[in-house]
């Protein structure tokens, strides 16, 4: 099996397929594990994942102990505070820590990694999927995985451009890592003007570092390049230039920060995730957007139910996809409701009524996305 991809849903369904017996081969286009991006959270299943690889605990070594995030007005008075519940679930890392980690275990397995290479076009057929590579030479396998993200190429090669499949929520965001020049103690600070534009920089790294996020409206998708840097620079500085606070001297650390990521905020909707013997996992397939807080913990389940229906069917493909839709498809939606109630109200002026109201909802299980999923043992 071919895998596209080598992040969070790429590594781990790697890995259970290998554990499973299957011979999986993962092809990243970076030439090495992608670096930055912001934080990550975990509740219920997600964990169990974890627990299930034999990860759980060294994820844990690497959780970020965040505490509560300051609210601050223009002048850097506070008026609120967000309580870490909220936004870190019952476990936060940063991602590109946890994708090291899954890479790691993967490895141990007897997971082959390809990287600085990429699939260019796919010939499916009764039998299997043959292969076309940027670099390396053609090949034919039984079955292609597309976990390369919302931006999926395999999803383009397979089933059709980018825009039949892409819902924008009507905002940006964009991460960038700096120097701990405020002095947080595992904790966050936040400014916005409670309409258009919300700005916060937290403490990672055991408060040896920061990672500053940025949020903005815009009422229609911009023109700019995916990977032209200077132009993501130049939009979140003018999007962001009227926010007060430390806003000024945040925006100047886009000079010399080494991993940008900047994007629209975007769910990815598809009325099937499969496709003869080609099937997409994690934000390939269904991305909830980050305002959801459940697109790590989406591939992780996600990636260990595709492999474990794989197991269950034998190989059987097609039984295996439908089982596998059929497990996700109510928890999906589910969370990517809660990414488009999170876009909307992620610009709104905070008040610490909200977010205590927010906080005690979340001591009823029954309010977790995640409390009527039932994972398999597999």
């Amino acid at each position: 099996m071919l895998i596209s991809g080598g992040g969070v849903a790429g590594s781990t369904v790697a890995y259970w397929l290998r554990h499973h017996g299957f011979a999986p081969t993962v092809v990243e286009q970076a030439p090495a594990l992608r670096q930055g991006g912001q934080a990550v959270d975990f509740r219920g299943p997600a964990l169990t994942v974890l627990e299930r690889m034999g990860l759980l605990e060294q994820v844990k070594e690497h959780a970020t102990g965040i505490g509560d995030c300051t609210i601050v007005d223009a002048e850097g008075t506070p008026y609120a505070v967000i309580p870490s519940i909220l936004y870190a679930g019952e476990l936060e890392v940063l991602i590109d820590e946890l994708i090291e980690i899954l890479y790691g275990r993967a490895v141990q397995a007897g997971v082959e990694y390809r990287f600085g290479d990429s699939i260019t076009a796919l010939e499916p057929d009764e039998d299997g999927v043959s292969v076309t590579f940027e670099h390396a030479p053609p090949e034919r396998f039984d079955l292609v995985i597309g976990a390369d993200g919302a931006h999926s190429a395999v999803r383009r090669l397979a089933f059709g451009p980018e825009e039949d499949f892409v819902h924008y929520l009507g905002c940006y965001y964009g991460y960038w890592e700096t120097g701990n020049h405020l002095g947080l103690d595992h904790e966050g600070m936040a400014t916005g003007d409670g309409e258009t534009a919300a700005l916060s920089i937290f403490s990672v790294k055991n408060n040896a570092a920061a990672r500053v996020g940025l949020l903005f409206k815009s009422d229609e998708l911009l023109a700019y390049g995916r990977r032209d840097i200077e132009a993501h620079k130049r939009i979140l500085r003018q999007r962001a230039a009227h926010l007060g606070w430390q806003t000024p001297a945040l925006l100047e650390k886009l000079d010399t920060t080494r991993d940008l990521y900047f994007d629209a905020m975007t769910q990815i909707r598809m009325e099937t995730w499969s496709k003869g013997r080609i099937v997409l996992v994690g934000d390939a397939a269904h991305c909830a957007a980050p305002t959801s807080g459940r697109g790590t913990s989406q591939a992780l389940i996600g990636a260990y139910v595709l492999a474990g229906e794989l197991a269950t069917a034998d190989g059987d493909h097609k039984a295996a996809f439908t089982a596998y839709e059929s497990a996700l498809r109510e928890h999906v939606a589910r969370n990517q409701e809660i990414g488009v109630h999170g876009s909307q109200y992620v610009f709104a002026q905070p008040t610490q009524e909200m977010f205590d109201a927010m906080a005690a909802q979340l001591t009823e299980p029954s309010d977790e996305p995640d409390a009527d999923l039932s994972l398999k043992t597999y």
